[in-house]
């Protein structure tokens, strides 16, 4: 079932690592703090361990999938179901990736009015940025891939603003530890699966990469990259912030970058927030990539045409979401959806593979 894939449009093993990081850093590290301690409190930073632990159990059930059917998770879905049932769970995945597409341009567009032009209209921001993400996928998949490193190593610098909360941090807010019910650390670790989502973009992107097994370390490397990075972080916002106060805010990280000063700038969010739009743009392209691959694979049409398409349904639906309401209400129906699809889905596919081919043999 290998799929003919031009080595020429394939990637290097180890870039494979900066598509899935990519995805995974997206509009949620702007706030993920105070959702994850609803529950678990300061305890909240295990939770955040936790969960990138059993997302490293996820990410080797993908590659057993993709493995098994030296392909993509289109081609299991065929080769478990048939060709019509099949397909039919395939066009799921074009709605489930124009869903994250939308989340992420919608959840930029209201911290951009919230925080820095409170006037502007969604349709004008997203009309230049989806053409922008038109553009990049349009370029192939090695140019989404540029951009997604691009995306990671140009405002890598933000990690040294982060040293300004810990000046004023009081780090004895995180005692005593083991201070919540297990019950209560498993509904932190569930909130903050929801912000590591991203990683099931392995499943479309394998067939792309050359040496597919040569990029499981390297994958697993930036895994742990991001769970350290989100691990720090969180601590770094409960030794700053009160429990009280951290509820209230909806955009921690915003919050702590506004006592960053420089001799250059007054704001520094603003500088952030400029920084964050470009950590979203290969997020939105992958996104794009990815529902339009599936599209061509399932409808056998140009993929220029499908993302044309995908983009204006995005662009209308970044109209509907006109309120701080309905945007909560879609990230949340993206967010389980997409735990449906990493922790309940992917788990159910891999053994029911294991039982085809088991079946197969004999």
């Amino acid at each position: 079932m290998q799929q003919s894939i031009p080595e020429s449009l394939k990637i290097s093993p180890f870039m494979a690592a900066f598509v899935v990081v990519s995805m995974q850093i997206g509009i949620g590290v702007l706030g993920f703090q105070r959702i994850i301690s609803k529950d678990a409190g300061y305890d909240a930073w295990m939770s955040v361990i936790g969960a990138g632990l059993a997302v490293h159990i996820i990410v080797w059930m993908m590659y057993k999938i993709c493995e098994g059917v030296d392909g993509d998770v289109m081609a299991a879905n065929i080769f478990v179901f048939g060709k019509t049932i099949g397909n039919s769970i395939n066009t799921l995945f074009i709605i489930y990736f124009t869903m994250t597409c939308l989340t992420l341009l919608s959840g930029l567009i209201e911290v951009i009015r919230t925080w820095m032009f409170l006037s502007m209209h969604p349709i004008f921001f997203a009309s230049v940025y989806l053409l922008l993400g038109i553009y990049i996928v349009n370029g192939g998949f090695r140019t989404v891939v540029g951009i997604s490193l691009f995306g990671i190593v140009v405002p890598a610098y933000l990690l040294f603003s982060f040293l300004a909360p810990i000046r004023y941090g009081d780090f004895t807010n995180l005692l005593p530890i083991f201070d919540h019910t297990p019950v209560q650390m498993l509904k932190g670790a569930y909130n903050m699966t929801l912000t590591y989502l991203g990683y099931g973009v392995l499943l479309f992107i394998y067939p792309f990469i050359k040496k597919p097994k040569e990029s499981k370390k390297w994958v697993h490397i930036g895994l742990t990259a991001t769970m350290i990075f989100y691990t720090l972080l969180a601590v770094i916002t409960f030794a700053y912030f009160p429990i009280s106060l951290l509820q209230k805010s909806i955009w921690a990280t915003l919050e702590m970058w506004k006592i960053v000063k420089l001799p250059f700038i007054e704001r520094f969010e603003y500088l952030g927030l400029a920084n964050w739009a470009l950590i979203i743009l290969p997020n939105v392209a992958i996104s794009l990539w990815v529902a339009s691959r599936v599209a061509k694979r399932v409808y056998h049409i140009s993929q220029r045409k499908a993302v044309l398409f995908i983009a204006a349904v995005v662009l209308i639906c970044v109209l509907m979401l006109d309120s701080r309401e309905r945007i909560n209400i879609f990230h949340d129906l993206q967010a389980k959806a997409g735990f449906i699809l990493a922790f309940i889905y992917t788990p159910f596919l891999y053994i029911l593979l294991l039982i085809k081919k088991k079946v197969n043999a004999k």
